[in-house]
């Protein structure tokens, strides 16, 4: 059986340095690590994950491994593995398949490879691993304990495999859980997002018109930081309550068919596909920016860009350059994939450093908890204790109720 394959084993050094340097912002794992390292509580536990292998997620992996696990990860993403993170990971004894731009066909074979041990737990983000296991690895599913889900897309398979009555084993869904969406979500992808716009770019938002696509709390997020940096924020919505929101918020309202006309710079956090089509970029101006936030390359349509289009050139790193047949230019971010992780860092460590904690208390939920096969929620007392753990490291302390106060709130009685 292989036990990585990579891109470069050399690099481990530049990606051991971007490790420590998260690590230094993630107290909360780290409060983690060291009530759970002299135990050992996933010792005998084959976890694998795929996820976007950045230095923030190999802070997680390490821990995951110190608390007894064998851990195995693949990349979730072509453009989001570093493979200096992933040099420095092998060398620690975490087995590794992925390299930035492998191709369709290789990241499925990564997976595959990730699998081919076996697992008891799995972390996923996008749900392409629990898929695989049920499409490809049947044989596996009976030691499989579960797993856990980062992603909104995710979730939203997870939930339609179970709806179909597929789902043969627990999954946790960490995205719906509050220390991840009120935080990741939001501040994670609008910091992120207007990151990798700028740092891609090198170009102004004050004074441009951002049309944001999607109005869930990832929206939220980019809307709040466009805004905030002096843009007219235009959003597309399909849900009436949130284009409400949206207005109530400052934003202006359209279909993507009045929006595509204004934008300078295009947005999409939908989870959905083919939202920004042909008709769409027909009618844009002349050098309008194209990113996607959403999970899969299929928000954008691609095929649709080159239909309208006579070439494509890179003047910049992860800038394509549409040439339009009527002469205008259109700009593809990040090749159409999450913007924020292939044009960029990904969120902030100290985001990060909550989503993570979440997961690793969720991973060792599903290890020692007998669950039933389906989506479940993350406990509530695991919610709030990533919470107290993140105030705890800042020096934050809560207020308590008073005996008095739970009476009241238990009682209909008024007095």
């Amino acid at each position: 059986m292989t036990t990585s394959r990579i891109a470069d084993s050399s690099l481990a050094l530049s990606g051991a340095n971007k490790i420590r340097w998260a690590w230094q912002y993630m107290p909360v794992l780290s409060l983690l690590a060291k009530k759970y390292r002299d135990e050992k509580p996933l010792a005998g536990c084959r976890l694998v994950a795929c996820l976007h292998l950045e230095a923030k997620t190999a802070c997680l992996l390490r821990t995951l491994k110190e608390l007894g696990a064998e851990v195995v990860a693949a990349g979730s993403n072509p453009l989001s593995t570093q493979d200096d993170v992933c040099a420095a990971l092998v060398e620690e004894g975490v087995q590794v398949f992925s390299r930035r731009g492998m191709t369709p066909e290789e990241y499925f074979d990564y997976l595959r490879d990730a699998l081919r041990g076996g697992a008891d737990v799995l972390i996923d983000d996008g749900c392409d691993l629990v898929a695989m296991v049920h499409e490809e690895f049947p044989e596996l599913i009976p030691r499989i304990r579960g797993g856990c889900e980062e992603t909104t897309t995710g979730v939203k398979r997870l939930r339609a495999l179970d709806r179909e009555g597929l789902l043969r084993f627990p999954m946790i869904a960490v995205n719906d859980a509050y220390s991840k969406y009120l935080f990741d979500n939001r501040y994670g992808t609008g910091q992120s997002v207007l990151d990798a716009l700028l740092r891609t770019t090198n170009l102004l938002i004050a004074g441009r018109t951002v049309v944001v696509a999607g109005y869930g709390w990832c929206g939220k997020g980019v809307a709040t930081r466009a805004r905030g940096m002096g843009a007219t924020v235009v959003v597309v919505e399909v849900d009436p309550h949130r284009a409400l929101e949206a207005l109530m918020d400052g934003h202006h309202v359209a279909p993507m068919m009045e929006a595509a006309r204004l934008g300078d710079v295009f947005v999409t956090v939908t989870g959905n596909t083919r939202v920004i089509r042909g008709e769409h970029m027909a009618v844009m101006k002349d050098g309008a920016l194209l990113a996607n936030a959403g999970h899969f390359d299929v928000e954008i349509s691609i095929p649709d860009l080159e239909g309208l289009s006579e070439r494509w050139e890179s003047f910049r790193p992860n800038v394509r350059t549409y040439t339009l047949r009527d002469g205008r230019h259109l700009h593809l971010l990040g090749e159409g994939r999450l913007v924020n992780l292939a044009a960029g860092d990904g969120h902030p460590v100290e985001i990060m450093d909550l989503s993570f904690a979440m997961q690793l208390l969720s991973a060792l939920h599903i290890w020692t908890t007998r669950l039933a096969p389906g989506v479940s929620n993350v406990p509530e007392e695991l919610d709030l204790q990533v919470g107290r753990l993140k105030l705890e490291s800042l020096g934050i302390a809560l207020d308590e109720l008073t005996e008095e106060q739970r009476v009241y709130l238990d009682s209909w009685k008024e007095d």
